[in-house]
């Protein structure tokens, strides 16, 4: 296969910044949630910070994760929708340096406004995130790239494009070419919120069941109608014929299609969790994808969430996913 894996999603710029709890109550912000804003909202907002080229990084959670499969060794796709403008020029930029394929060039990225997230870390390393959409709310099934999935081991979607009608439309689109050309359908649902709110367009996308999908705790509850874990995790098994469920300090659990695997965690001290989920699929999904166990690729997927949380953003630097590679596989 030429790519590992490929990935539908969001195509954002994040603005990374730290504030204070008096910040969020000061403009009313909800913490801890990713919430959809307005661009007058989000330009209040940036109005309220000293924006810097700094802060700017390549995010949307779909595209973390296929830049972290990369950054480890994986060939990745990325289908995402972003503007000509100054922000969907460097992501587009971001994406190449991280050895993304995507079939958008500078060229023929349309008119409009990419979509940016502001990531606000408070001192106990939660984030908070509130995203204009911008252009990839437009995001549809003319972005997919038929050849490329046909061309890939994996195809994955974020959980963050099921609000939108269009967005639903291009991952069960997706989703369908993967099935009639026998590549595996991965699903992220990303965001409690999405489970929440969106539950009936969510249990849509889930259709008959997906070969892997990758969720927290609480989402596992959410989707599943519980109030504990064992209860939730068996209920998935109707599902998806495997799944990972992330359990923030304590490590994971995944199901391997016949036994669960406890993953142990990585003890550090956080100071920025977004991007964590992010980071643990595209270990996961690297591992599994060259040759590595359940349990080979949990372990690598642990470690490099551990290393994402202890530093401000999203993602490794290339160097840093090598190393944790290194570290644990030789």
């Amino acid at each position: 296969m030429k790519y590992d894996v490929y990935g539908i999603g969001n195509a954002l710029v994040d603005l990374v910044f730290e504030v204070d709890e008096k910040f969020l109550l000061d403009h009313s912000v909800e913490k801890g949630l990713m919430t959809l804003v307005e661009e007058d909202r989000q330009n209040e907002l940036i109005g309220a910070i000293d924006i810097n080229e700094n802060m700017m990084k390549g995010g949307g959670s779909a595209a973390n994760t296929v830049v972290a499969a990369s950054q480890f060794g994986g060939k990745c796709y990325y289908s995402c929708k972003v503007s000509n403008d100054e922000f969907g020029q460097f992501f587009l930029k971001d994406l190449a340096a991280n050895t993304v394929d995507t079939k958008l060039t500078k060229d023929t990225a349309p008119d409009g406004i990419t979509g940016k997230c502001l990531v606000m870390t408070t001192p106990d390393a939660e984030r908070t995130m509130n995203t204009f959409l911008g252009i990839t709310s437009d995001f549809s099934v003319a972005e997919i790239d038929e050849e490329a999935i046909k061309q890939s081991q994996y195809i994955y979607s974020e959980g963050y494009l099921v609000p939108s009608p269009s967005g639903r439309e291009a991952m069960l689109k997706g989703m369908e070419i993967a099935r009639a050309n026998g590549v595996k359908v991965a699903l992220s649902f990303s965001d409690p919120s999405m489970v929440k709110f969106f539950k009936n367009e969510m249990v849509e996308v889930v259709g008959e069941g997906v070969d892997l999908l990758f969720c927290n705790e609480e989402e596992a509850m959410l989707y599943t109608d519980t109030d504990n874990l064992l209860d939730a995790r068996e209920l998935l098994k109707k599902v998806a014929k495997r799944f990972a469920i992330t359990l923030g300090k304590n490590g994971a659990t995944i199901f391997d299609g016949d036994t669960y695997i406890d993953i142990e965690p990585y003890q550090v001290d956080a100071i920025d969790t977004n991007g964590a989920g992010d980071m643990f699929a595209g270990a996961f999904l690297f591992g599994i994808t060259n040759g590595h166990s359940y349990a080979e690729a949990g372990k690598l997927a642990s470690l490099a969430s551990s290393k994402v949380v202890s530093q401000f953003g999203p993602r490794l630097e290339t160097k840093q996913a090598k190393d944790v590679l290194n570290h644990l596989l030789g």
